[in-house]
């Protein structure tokens, strides 16, 4: 009992942490990647749908993003919705593709981006701590119901806060890697 305890805190800290991973995605560093655009989502045929669903959307290289449509009469929607996106660059159409062109990060705009990053890893760290309540509140609920004795519970407990420490310690590893990715020019 204790043990599904632990594997499903577990799974979910490592949730919390994967999902983190994901909204880095979505910070520009140096070099500019696709997932810029992974928020961008435009009406088609009444419904949002991703860009990356309705062309090809290619980094051609550190600072350039091309979106080739599949359907070109979608150039003004996809350029409408990437400027109510407000990522930080105007699209360029030119009647076939649209171009993004980044320009090289200041100084500025990185320790911005390094500041997201890190409201991004507190709120992981959060979700952690929420997720060791939840746990902690299952284990005291055994103890009350008399399925588990004391010792029992303040042993769990502390394997618990050991999985805990454990996965934020991971986060701020994480975050000081990526720290150091953003602020290399």
């Amino acid at each position: 009992m204790l043990d599904e305890i632990y594997n499903e805190c577990e799974t979910k800290m490592q949730g919390a942490i994967e999902h983190m991973q994901r909204e880095f995605k979505t910070l520009r560093t140096g070099k500019v990647t696709t997932a810029v655009l992974d928020n961008v989502k435009i009406d088609y045929y009444g419904t949002a749908t991703p860009l990356d669903q309705v062309g090809s959307v290619l980094a051609v290289d550190a600072t350039t993003i091309v979106i080739n449509p599949w359907e070109k009469n979608l150039l003004g929607s996809i350029e409408a919705a990437i400027q109510a996106a407000n990522i930080g660059v105007n699209p360029n159409n030119d009647g076939d593709v649209i171009k993004l062109f980044f320009p090289p990060m200041t100084v500025e705009q990185r320790q911005e981006a390094v500041k997201q990053m890190k409201g991004m890893g507190e709120k992981a760290k959060v979700a952690i701590r929420n997720d060791r309540r939840d746990a902690n509140d299952k284990i005291k609920k055994l103890e009350k119901e008399k399925e588990i004795t004391q010792d029992e519970s303040k042993a769990a407990q502390d394997n618990i806060q050991k999985l805990t420490d454990k996965y934020i310690a991971k986060v701020d590893s994480i975050l000081k890697d990526k720290e150091a990715e953003i602020l290399k020019v």
